[in-house]
């Protein structure tokens, strides 16, 4: 005699019934917010994968950028291509805890913004596009645009590749007031981008969460002048919320 299930019947998609629950409230969820929102849920452990509608949208980078930079000067560091020095570190730091964009400006100039754009494919970032007309110097980080499938591969290269990968990953978890939302709500780490670029904010956040690192979140929320940065910010931070708490 068969003995019936106690866990309701769910699509094989290797996400359990709860994550499918959590899923299907913040494709609900995105529908009632400005704008619109991209994001990609991947499962380390299971190797599942969520993309929702926008997932392959091109949308400004913002400051998220600035951990791909980071890989980059560390991968040269380790290759003995440059020597950070102890400023170079101390600007790192910044871009990191505070996304500081003077310390993005220094280094970019410093180590060569067109290496750098030449380096990011090699992360996942193979949709990302530097744009013209936007500033004097190109390629320049503050003007590019890639989509939340590029920020969930970046992420991926981090947790699995980067070079001072638990460096980098601490200075996540341990970020500044700025930064404090999105997937840094859910007890996690996070590098945050938000800008006005072409008359709309963008409010983006990609990072991981869960024993292990188990998941990681990219999101990128283009409002396209429906909304400004409190919403933003607000959409991002429930978005990681229904998804991530409570998840191990």
């Amino acid at each position: 005699m068969s003995v019936p299930s106690l866990t309701p019947n769910c699509p094989d998609t290797g996400f359990d019934c709860d994550m499918q629950t959590r899923i299907a409230a913040v494709e609900k969820y995105v529908l009632t917010r400005p704008g619109t929102v991209g994001i990609v849920l991947r499962d380390r452990k299971t190797g599942a994968v969520w993309r929702n509608a926008h997932a392959d949208d091109m949308v400004w980078t913002a400051s998220t950028i600035k951990l791909a930079m980071v890989v980059n000067l560390f991968e040269r560091n380790a290759a003995g291509k440059i020597t950070l020095t102890a400023e170079d570190r101390g600007l790192i730091q910044a871009m990191l805890h505070s996304s500081d964009d003077k310390a993005a400006d220094t280094l970019w100039k410093r180590y060569s913004g067109p290496t750098f754009n030449a380096a990011f494919p090699a992360y996942g970032m193979t949709s990302l596009v530097a744009q013209r007309g936007y500033s004097s110097t190109f390629p320049y980080w503050g003007f590019e645009k890639c989509t939340p499938n590029d920020l969930d591969r970046l992420m991926t290269y981090v947790l699995d590749k980067a070079p001072e990968r638990d460096y980098i990953l601490s200075q996540m978890q341990g970020v500044g007031p700025e930064q404090q939302w999105g997937v840094w709500r859910s007890g996690a780490g996070a590098k945050n981008g938000w800008s006005e670029e072409d008359g709309g904010w963008v409010m983006n956040s990609v990072g991981f969460a869960g024993p292990g690192r188990r998941y990681t979140l990219a999101i990128m929320n283009n409002l396209a002048g429906k909304g400004g940065y409190d919403e933003g910010r607000a959409t991002d931070t429930e978005v990681a919320r229904i998804l991530l708490d409570g998840r191990n």
